[in-house]
């Protein structure tokens, strides 16, 4: 275990000579909004190294490593690895090889496991057991750091056949691309005011109940932020739209709304009861817009369907499965692009995936002919 910041140094010089790393990370997200990093995989083909984020106190020789270009970082099913970097180095791996990713593009499957593929290619039965340990406590037992070497392990040993066969597939850049996108979506957060957009049914209210959920949910997000607690340990997200429905002007009101508990009410009662008292006078030019639905557009089940046909067709030619090249989460994602004033992409200046990266050349023809020229709109 390195527990040091020169030793972190002293292996991080030597795996800066490699081709490529296996790079995993352990955390824990239970009851906080941001990962809380607690391990730090490595391995560069001849010393694996288990990094104690909590113990050394300099990991710059380890932010420079993972940026450097010259070393490919192999991960699998590396979403939140990224995010955890990223929210506790500010950094993120670059380039990044994912096997998970790569397993699709080989078209073994879409999104598998990394015990699975570690079984069917190199024919090793790996231990899960120690899954849902608490990476925070110290000491970490023999069977937990064994587990977590084993994470880097044989993912080092997957890289070289699995990059060969990408490579003759002429599917190399496709990971690059993939991972890149990625990155920018952990780099991107949508503005806390427009947090509302993400509350489920939101689209029921209208107008004024409308400004209350915003500024309820503005108000559950900072302090999310600020305490580092999940989204629903501060506040559960049916309550917002609850009371921004009912509107209540007094705590007893507050103590009646069903299923709301008590504890929440004395907690953050008078803040709630204040956001709302203060969006009783707002002029109504100021309340939000309606929320907008796909399925409320007469066009939308016609497009989609047109849009995952022309999604299948090109799975079967490239031998891939359908889900990687268009899911329907991401044809959505591209109709709400084109045809929502308010919509997430627009607001983090990120393009819908259709559109981004290896998807774009393959798909934008047969998009533009199905939904018309593809432009931001308002661009």
């Amino acid at each position: 275990m390195i527990t040091q910041a020169s030793q972190l140094a002293e292996y991080c010089q030597r795996a800066v000579t490699k081709p490529f790393l296996a790079v995993d990370t352990e955390f824990v997200r239970t009851r906080t909004l941001y990962p809380q990093l607690g391990l730090v995989q490595l391995y560069d083909g001849e010393q694996l190294a288990l990094v104690d984020p909590l113990a050394v106190d300099d990991l710059s020789a380890l932010t420079e490593l993972l940026v450097n270009p010259s070393v490919v970082k192999v991960l699998h099913s590396c979403s939140e690895d990224l995010e955890t970097f990223w929210t506790a180095m500010q950094v993120i791996p670059v380039p990044v090889f994912d096997t998970q990713f790569a397993a699709g593009l080989l078209n073994l499957g879409p999104s598998l496991g990394y015990a699975k593929l570690v079984e069917q290619r190199l024919g090793v039965s790996l231990d899960k057991g120690e899954s849902r340990t608490d990476w925070l406590a110290r000491p970490l037992s023999e069977q937990q750091l064994d587990y977590a070497a084993n994470d880097v392990l044989y993912l080092h040993a997957l890289y070289p056949q699995m990059a060969e066969e990408v490579a003759a597939l002429g599917r190399t850049q496709w990971i690059f691309d993939e991972m890149a996108q990625l990155a920018n979506k952990k780099r991107s957060e949508l503005p806390d005011e427009y947090a509302y957009l993400n509350i489920k049914n939101n689209w029921q209210l209208k107008g004024k109940a409308l400004l209350v959920l915003q500024e309820l949910a503005k108000w559950r997000q900072q302090t999310a932020k600020t305490k580092n607690l999940a989204l629903n340990f501060v506040f559960k997200e049916q309550f917002l739209l609850e009371l921004a429905k009912r509107q209540p002007s007094q705590k007893n009101a507050l103590f009646a709304v069903p299923g709301i508990p008590p504890q929440d009410v004395r907690r953050h009662g008078d803040e709630l009861l204040g956001i709302i008292q203060r969006c009783q006078v707002v002029a109504p030019e100021h309340y939000p817009a309606k929320i907008e639905r796909l399925i409320d557009y007469s066009a939308y089940k016609r497009v989609s369907q047109s849009i995952r046909q022309l999604c299948e067709g090109l799975a079967t030619e490239l031998s891939l499965p359908v889900e990687m090249l268009g899911s329907k989460k991401q044809i959505n994602q591209l109709l709400k692009w084109l045809w929502f004033d308010l919509e997430e992409g627009k607001l983090t200046d990120l393009k819908p995936d259709l559109l981004c990266g290896w998807r774009g050349p393959l798909l934008q023809n047969g998009l533009s002919q199905i939904v018309g020229a593809i432009d931001h709109p308002g661009s």
